[in-house]
């Protein structure tokens, strides 16, 4: 089994995006991409777009060669989209890449009014079905019922996680936050090698100090159970994530990851770091506005690491 994890906050841009080849399958997961449209009263900045670009042709590779297509929910961060921004994958682009690729979703009957819209812009545009697929197994694949999106008092939103096995067990499991504690025992009865999780929202003061503390015990619960736990998503939003995940490091005894550390890539929170990239590369008036009717690109501004 070969993972790679294409899009996440530790990378650069929001989602959780990953493809995973096994022996049989092509295996695309939350082929979406977003960038925060608005931090600290700024449009994301030419470099953030930059990498937001690759990552969107890659989930276009990826799509083009995949056998399969989970879609765990319908957020503009992990799926692509009819109304998309300049910041997102716009279906248009997708037309005609795989007709034959099978779409693995939550179930209908847990869409939100909002996720219905979308599911049905994905048919439409792309003339494919979607497969129903919580509680199934199928090859390598078994999915989970739904789970809570965060906090299980919140029943508004569900995810559904994905276990993939062959030599060994990787399971994604989106958006949960951490904050449940029956979907990390689900997790850790999967018996999984891997985790690839979104990481508490840390960075957001709605966050409660009880609901702080439960995503701790979990995380905590996670690293004892599983060798490899790779946390990133709403965690990597502020830098106070790598703190986070420094301290559960050291106080489980396990190397803790972000998708960077996974994917042996340099660690870009530009989503933590956008004011600081517009002070060090400021941002003509009128640029997003250009961008946005394709009079300018990102050329102009060159990654910097340092």
């Amino acid at each position: 089994m070969h993972i790679e994890i294409i899009g996440a906050e530790s990378l650069g841009v929001r989602g959780l995006c990953c493809f995973v080849e096994t022996k049989d399958r092509n295996i695309l997961i939350d082929p979406g991409i977003a960038l925060g449209y608005m931090r600290h009263k700024l449009l994301p900045h030419p470099i953030q777009i930059a990498i937001d670009e690759k990552a969107q042709k890659r989930i276009m590779d990826a799509w083009s060669n995949s056998t399969d297509i989970v879609l765990s929910h319908f957020h503009g961060d992990h799926v692509p989209l009819a109304d998309a921004n300049p910041y997102q994958l716009d279906i248009s682009r997708l037309i005609g890449l795989n007709p034959e690729v099978r779409i693995w979703t939550k179930d209908p009957s847990h869409f939100s009014p909002t996720e219905e819209n979308r599911a049905t812009s994905l048919t439409t545009f792309l003339h494919v079905g979607l497969i129903s697929a919580e509680g199934e197994k199928d090859g390598p694949m078994t999915f989970s019922g739904p789970v809570p999106h965060g906090d299980a008092n919140d029943t508004s939103e569900s995810v559904m996680m994905t276990r993939i096995e062959e030599d060994e067990v990787f399971v994604h499991a989106p958006d949960i936050q951490l904050l449940d504690d029956e979907t990390v025992s689900q997790i850790i009865c999967w018996k999984p090698d891997i985790v690839l999780a979104g990481g508490p929202p840390i960075y957001l003061s709605r966050l409660s100090a009880d609901q702080i503390e439960r995503a701790w015990h979990n995380a905590e619960r996670l690293c004892q159970a599983i060798d490899r736990v790779i946390l990133d998503h709403h965690l990597m939003r502020s830098r106070d994530g790598l703190e986070w995940l420094k301290r559960l490091s050291s106080k489980t005894g396990k190397p803790v990851m972000c998708a960077a550390d996974f994917m042996h890539k340099p660690r870009l929170l530009f989503e933590a770091d956008r004011e600081r990239l517009y002070k060090r590369m400021p941002v003509p008036d009128g640029w997003h506005e250009d961008y946005a009717r394709g009079k300018v690109s990102t050329d102009d501004f060159p990654l910097e690491l340092g």
